[in-house]
């Protein structure tokens, strides 16, 4: 699937967009040489967590070529994964710098950077198939979905994979929030690790340190 994604086509905004930011660069960043192509998952099968986000930052993972690395959210996201032990280093700088997930991976629900940070409903349904692909490989007993448009992604694709019966009613995201799914699974959500919510005070070290606390309670009571 990873070169699937690397090749995907599907949506022509989104690869324009990368594309165009992969040239123009960010003044910090002229040196580097950008990604700027769909990003894969991190990660690999059979883990007990998984990690869900949005979509690559435009000069993070479309910089970078990995989730979640050389940006704010990223620095958040593997300083908390780290502390408890699900990776084996606190920072994620470059793809080369050594980090290795532990029992967990990490995915988006559209593969690409989009414009402003929002992929429009088309371009999230095209990257849906790779998504609940994603799940049925990692075969995860938690899944922590950042932010509402995760927490939605996550529960419609569970209903493709027969992990949750279609819900009348679409159980509303909230930080902390836990749906039980089918066979000893859960869905968790937290606010995102971005700058506009830590540097807002919407997201807490202690709060987020308290989503990965209860996952990790979680997959220790299971029995998957």
């Amino acid at each position: 699937m990873a070169a699937q994604v690397k090749r995907c086509q599907k949506c022509p905004r989104l690869v324009n967009h990368c594309q165009s930011i992969a040239k123009v660069k960010r003044k910090a960043y002229l040196e580097d040489r950008y990604w700027g192509k769909p990003v894969p998952n991190l990660g690999t099968h059979d883990v007990s967590l998984l990690v869900i986000g949005l979509a690559p930052g435009a000069h993070g993972a479309n910089r970078t070529g990995r989730m979640f690395t050389g940006d704010r959210s990223g620095e958040w996201l593997y300083r908390t994964m780290y502390k408890f032990g699900f990776s084996n280093q606190p920072n994620s700088d470059s793809r080369t710098d050594g980090l290795e997930l532990i029992d967990a991976a990490i995915t988006n629900i559209c593969r690409c950077a989009p414009p402003d940070n929002k992929p429009d409903k088309t371009e999230l349904s095209n990257c849906r198939p790779y998504f609940s692909e994603t799940l049925g490989l990692a075969d995860p007993i938690v899944m922590m979905a950042l932010g509402a448009l995760a927490w939605n992604a996550t529960i419609a694709a569970a209903v493709d994979v027969n992990w949750l019966e279609a819900p009348k009613r679409r159980p509303k995201f909230a930080h902390g929030e836990r749906l039980k799914l089918k066979d000893g699974r859960w869905l968790i959500g937290s606010y995102h690790p971005s700058q506009q919510n830590t540097f807002t005070g919407r997201l807490t070290q202690r709060m987020f340190d308290s989503v990965f606390r209860t996952s990790k309670r979680l997959i220790e009571k299971s029995s998957i």
